[in-house]
C-alpha cells in the first residue's frame, strides 16, 4: 500500500498508464462513501477532494474517450472538456491528442446545444439511437457529431467499437450509475478505479451503479493508495 503523497504526477500517470494503449479498454472512475453512497444531495461533487481531483485529473489525461451519460451532464453541472496545460503537454510528448474526446451517451437527447459541454476544446460525440426525437438530433448536430448506435436503446458495444475503430481505444466512463449499470450487464467493464471517501452519508442515496439487472462479474484488486485526508483509492481489472 502506497501513499498517494509520495508520488508524483508522473508517477501517477506511469501506475495507472495502460501497459498497451491499442489494445480497446473501459476504465470506470466513480467516487463513493463508506456506506455506498455515490452522491450527497445530488452530487457525486460533495464526495471528492484534493486529492481525489489530483487522481482524477491523471486518470482523465490518459483516455482518448471521457464518456458520460446524459443525466450526470444535468445532474453534475458538468464544465466543458478542458485539461491543465501540464496535461496537455504530457500528451503532446506521448504523441497523444492534447485533449480527449467526450462521449455522452443520451437516449431521450434531453440536452440542451447551449449546454457549457459543447464548449469542449474537441467538438464532443452525442451518442443515441434510431427512436430517439429527429428534432433534437438536427439540434445537436449544430454543436457537436452525433452518432446513432441501436435502434430503440444504445447499442453500447457498438459505441466501444466504433471508437476504438476511430483510434480511441482507451475509454473512461465517468457515469453515471445507468451508464455503468448497462456497461456493466453488457461485460464491457475492463476495470473500476474506486474511491472510497470518509464519509458517511447514510441512507436514501443510490449505488455507484443501477439498472433492472442483477449482474454479477468478478474483479481482481491490482492497487490500493491512501492519501493523508483519509480517502483511499482502489483499482480493479476484470479477472483473467
Amino acid at each position: 500500500m502506497r501513499r498517494l503523497e509520495d508520488l508524483t504526477d508522473a508517477d501517477l500517470a506511469a501506475a495507472y498508464e495502460p501497459s498497451d494503449r491499442s489494445a480497446p479498454h473501459l476504465r470506470a472512475n466513480f467516487v463513493s462513501s463508506l456506506d455506498g453512497a455515490v452522491e450527497i444531495d445530488g452530487q457525486s461533487k460533495a464526495l471528492s477532494s484534493e486529492s481525489d481531483s489530483r487522481l482524477f485529473s491523471r486518470i482523465r489525461m490518459l483516455a482518448d474517450v471521457v464518456m458520460v451519460g446524459a443525466g450526470t451532464i444535468r445532474d453534475e453541472g458538468y464544465n466543458p472538456l478542458r485539461l491543465s496545460a501540464a496535461s496537455r503537454e504530457w500528451r503532446r510528448a506521448s504523441g497523444l491528442p492534447e485533449n480527449p474526446t467526450l462521449v455522452v451517451v443520451s437516449s431521450r437527447l434531453e440536452l440542451s446545444p447551449v449546454n457549457p459541454i459543447f464548449q469542449s476544446a474537441v467538438r464532443p460525440i452525442v451518442v443515441t439511437h434510431s427512436a430517439s426525437p429527429h428534432e433534437r438530433r438536427e439540434a445537436l448536430a449544430e454543436v457537436a457529431e452525433v452518432l446513432v448506435l441501436g435502434t430503440t436503446e444504445v447499442d453500447l458495444k457498438a459505441v466501444v467499437h466504433e471508437l476504438g475503430e476511430r483510434g480511441m481505444p482507451q475509454i473512461l466512463c465517468e457515469g453515471g450509475p445507468h451508464l455503468l449499470g448497462s456497461l456493466t450487464e453488457l461485460d464491457l467493464v475492463d476495470e473500476l478505479c474506486l474511491t472510497l471517501a470518509p464519509l458517511l452519508a447514510g441512507p436514501g442515496s443510490g449505488r455507484i451503479t443501477a439498472g433492472p439487472t442483477s449482474v454479477t462479474r468478478r474483479m481482481t484488486l491490482t492497487s490500493v493508495l491512501t492519501a493523508d485526508d483519509g480517502y483511499v483509492f482502489l483499482r480493479y481489472l476484470r479477472e483473467a
